[in-house]
């Protein structure tokens, strides 16, 4: 009997230390997943803030037939862009760096490491409205270095679609390589150097290396950083909403989850703004599964 009662105690004292974790988790979370869901089956909008209703996948039809400018495949598409051209350059620059830092050779790599970290460190507020400046057509230092330096003409960064879509490219690839330099770096630094040692006196050369050891045992790693990676990136807000002043020109840098937010804020289409937000999460999940499932990188490296 004594032994149930001091059971009991055990788990009602574990329950009430995971009670308040748990009660932030639904009020943060939970709780607001699934009023988003209803929201996105509703009719809520500034015309409805009072008297809306559910109605059922109306908004979900909008999202993906409604003739929107821009319209929903054309950002979506942009979207795709987007996230694998920064995905690409963080892991490419971001292996490259952590592949240097990791040789012996290499002195003071406290300091470089400090300074190659900046961009992961500083906020992202910060470093949109700085580079922002820095694509400034007449003072921005970007164009002081084309005109001065290379001798080429000045460019509207901000003022040319294309042009402006390129810029918040750069200002990312520059904000998101960091993170994966050091998961790079960590998982290099786990790599027994006994297997280097064997490899250099059996005659490999250093590609042989990095193809037969490096890669094949930073994989594991890897794959999911890049899955987190593609999951941020295709949700990254700030760097598009700040560069581009709110997806100008004309809401030709829009991305997904920039046109959740204006249709939502901006137009004040409620129920639009959530159901588009449900479509991200879904083609979020799929991908996330899929490419862990196709990657297999819950398997160990051998």
């Amino acid at each position: 009997m004594m032994a149930k009662k001091a059971k009991f105690r055990q788990k009602a004292y574990i329950l009430f230390l995971v009670a308040p974790a748990f009660i932030i988790l639904v009020g943060v979370v939970i709780y607001p997943f699934f009023y988003n869901i209803v929201l996105s089956l509703s009719n809520m909008s500034l015309r409805h803030i009072r008297d809306w209703k559910i109605v059922g996948f109306e908004q979900y039809v909008k999202v993906f037939t409604e003739n929107t400018q821009p319209g929903f495949y054309g950002i979506f598409l942009k979207t795709i862009i987007w996230t694998v051209v920064n995905v690409f350059f963080h892991v490419v620059i971001g292996v490259f760096l952590a592949l240097v830092l990791n040789q012996k050779e290499i002195r003071g790599k406290a300091i470089f490491r400090t300074i190659l970290i900046l961009p992961w460190a500083v906020p992202q507020l910060i470093v949109a409205l700085t580079w922002r400046g820095m694509f400034n057509y007449e003072f921005g230092s970007i164009n002081l270095m084309l005109t001065h330096w290379f001798g080429l003409p000045a460019v509207q960064w901000l003022k040319n679609p294309l042009d402006a879509f390129i810029a918040v490219i750069l200002t990312n690839v520059w904000l998101g390589f960091p993170f994966m330099m050091v998961i790079a770096l960590g998982a290099l630094q786990s790599i027994p150097q006994d297997l280097y040692e064997a490899a250099e006196i059996d005659g490999a050369m250093w590609y042989h290396r990095l193809q037969k050891i490096t890669l094949p045992l930073i994989r594991p790693v890897m794959i999911p950083a890049i899955t987190l990676g593609t999951i941020w990136t295709f949700n990254n807000l700030n760097i598009i909403w700040l560069v581009s002043n709110g997806g100008e020109p004309s809401d030709n840098t829009h991305i997904l989850v920039s046109f959740v937010y204006k249709a939502a804020f901006n137009f004040y289409r409620y129920g639009y703004g959530a159901a588009l937000s449900m479509v991200i999460f879904f083609v979020l999940l799929v991908f996330s599964l899929s490419f862990m499932r196709k990657t297999k990188a819950t398997e160990a490296a051998y």
